[in-house]
């Protein structure tokens, strides 16, 4: 397999995982130790995210080839590419890893995110990241429904009890 042959099968890896992705984020890392990488991909592995870094050239192609050509000024220097299978966790796994451990603020820094088929500025990927995940804002939803319900059923309940007293 030529160079070349090899290049175009890892551009063509990256649109796949960019379109079976519900959110991409692109990251600038600067100077992280091999401890800090490894953690910070297992983070991303908890979190149902892929974390890889492949050659600017390699995703900005994948990306032109998607019709998408918003990426080209962000795909410059360091750059990690987050595959997340949700809309938030991409964004959500920088936040919370600078947020645990402060030395981190300079070393990753999110650059841009690709999210239903929009691109994200660095404001808007720090915005993304204080969403809380799907299944959060469900279970807080069931958990405002539940406490709804059960007050009302404490009322009718009340009701019954007060109009057996009085006959």
């Amino acid at each position: 397999m030529s160079n070349l042959d090899a290049k175009k099968q890892v551009v063509e890896e990256i649109k796949a995982k960019i379109q079976a992705s519900k959110s991409v984020v692109l990251a600038d890392y600067n100077k992280l130790t091999v401890l800090e990488v490894t953690a910070l991909r297992n983070k991303f592995k908890e979190a149902n995210c892929e974390y890889k870094v492949y050659k600017n050239t390699l995703v900005r192609r994948a990306f032109n080839e998607l019709g998408v050509t918003d990426f080209d000024n962000d795909l410059n220097g360091t750059t990690a590419t987050v595959f997340s299978a949700d809309e938030t966790s991409g964004a959500a796994v920088f936040a919370k890893a600078v947020k645990e451990n402060p030395a981190l603020t300079e070393k990753i820094v999110p650059k841009c995110a690709y999210l239903e088929e929009k691109y994200l500025d660095k404001a808007a990927v720090k915005e993304l990241s204080a969403i809380p995940s799907k299944e959060v804002l469900i279970a807080k939803m069931l958990g405002c429904l539940q406490s709804s319900i059960t007050k009302f059923v404490y009322v009718l309940d009340t009701i019954a009890k007060s109009q057996e007293a009085a006959n």
